[in-house]
């Protein structure tokens, strides 16, 4: 009897013990069933916030300008947000006096960019882009893919803009001294000749605007332009880099593929020709020219350099300097100043460099 007793006792206790484990067990399975879910979870927030945060940085795109029926038809108005500055058409139209010839300030294969005065009294340029439908659509989102709400000094400031049917318009700062190119090719006695310092901010501020755009922004930005009529001047002629209806965002490889060369003749880096793709050393070869522009006062291409090494004034600075004339690249109207000498031929190489 008490053998059948001890026996009960222990077939008891085993019982109890294998309940307790199976309760064991549960409980483990149930912690880690919940700590599995919790860790899913916690990864998809985490993905989600980062995807957030790229796009967020990427730039809130800015404002329609527009009321109603001016707000972009494209299948893109969605992504606008609206901006401070709001103008229908009807308001674009009366400030720029209905698109007077007397208020034309540019004309590129872009657009015509007209002079207009907001209410308020302040100076703005509106750019009207070309009806061609696919072309005028495409310059139009690029701009404001690409600056519709960064800021920095030496970028042109894009106030908002407006779009009305095949109407596209983008309103931008009014830049009081026009463009570079205008200062560089002045006739005699019309524009006083730019001086050494003003030449130097104008590459320095001009560098400065595309390093934000290569370095500062995710993904990249190309410009893919980069020349002196694109290189606007404000009342302290500090350079603003402006027209950015080619820029493109580059891809997580560092290229944008292209089916048409984009660019200026001149301007626009040999291997583009030939690779097809756009990167960022393409706006740096861009800028390398530019600055041999400033140096040397010349044009890009022209009958000049017809016997030159490329044709083109990046073969005739090179020839120039292979033979050691460098002094004689040199604009005469500042190279005069003896002080001047040593920085103005350090810039030249260094445009002879981004030309590599």
């Amino acid at each position: 009897m008490v053998i059948f007793v001890i026996l009960q006792l222990k077939n008891t206790c085993k019982s109890r013990v294998r309940w307790k484990c199976y309760l064991l067990e549960i409980l483990v399975l149930l912690i880690l069933s919940l700590s599995t879910t919790f860790s899913i979870l916690w990864l998809f927030l985490v993905f989600f916030k980062r995807k957030t945060l790229k796009v967020s940085h990427l730039k809130p795109l800015p404002k329609c300008m527009g009321k109603g029926r001016d707000n972009l038809n494209d299948d893109g108005a969605t992504i606008f947000k609206q901006s401070s500055l709001q103008l229908t058409f009807s308001e674009v139209v009366h400030i720029t006096n209905n698109f007077s010839k007397s208020n034309v300030i540019g004309d590129g294969g872009s657009g015509i960019v007209y002079k207009g005065v907001l209410p308020s009294g302040q100076l703005v340029a509106v750019k009207k882009l070309g009806k061609a439908r696919d072309q005028g659509s495409r310059e139009f989102l690029a701009e404001m893919e690409a600056i519709g709400s960064v800021k920095h000094n030496n970028l042109i400031p894009l106030l908002g803009f407006c779009s009305l049917g095949g109407e596209k318009l983008l309103i931008y700062e009014f830049m009081v001294n026009g463009s570079l190119d205008i200062w560089l090719r002045n006739k005699p006695g019309e524009l006083q000749a730019l001086d050494w310092d003003i030449r130097l901010k104008i590459a320095l501020g001009t560098a400065r605007g595309l390093a934000f755009l290569h370095h500062s922004i995710v993904p990249p930005i190309i410009h893919r332009d980069i020349k002196a009529s694109n290189i606007l001047l404000d009342h302290k002629f500090e350079p603003r880099i402006a027209d950015f209806g080619l820029a493109r965002t580059l891809s997580v490889c560092g290229t944008h593929v292209t089916t048409e060369i984009a660019g200026t003749f001149g301007y626009i880096a040999p291997e583009y020709g030939q690779s097809w793709r756009s990167t960022t050393k393409g706006d740096v070869y861009s800028f390398g020219v530019l600055v041999l522009e400033i140096i040397t006062g010349k044009e890009p291409t022209g009958p000049e350099f017809k016997d030159m090494e490329g044709g083109n004034l990046v073969g005739w600075v090179r020839g120039m300097v292979a033979k050691g004339k460098e002094t004689e690249c040199v604009d005469g109207k500042v190279f005069c100043e003896s002080t001047v000498k040593a920085g103005m031929l350090k810039l030249l190489h260094l445009g002879l460099n981004c030309t590599n």
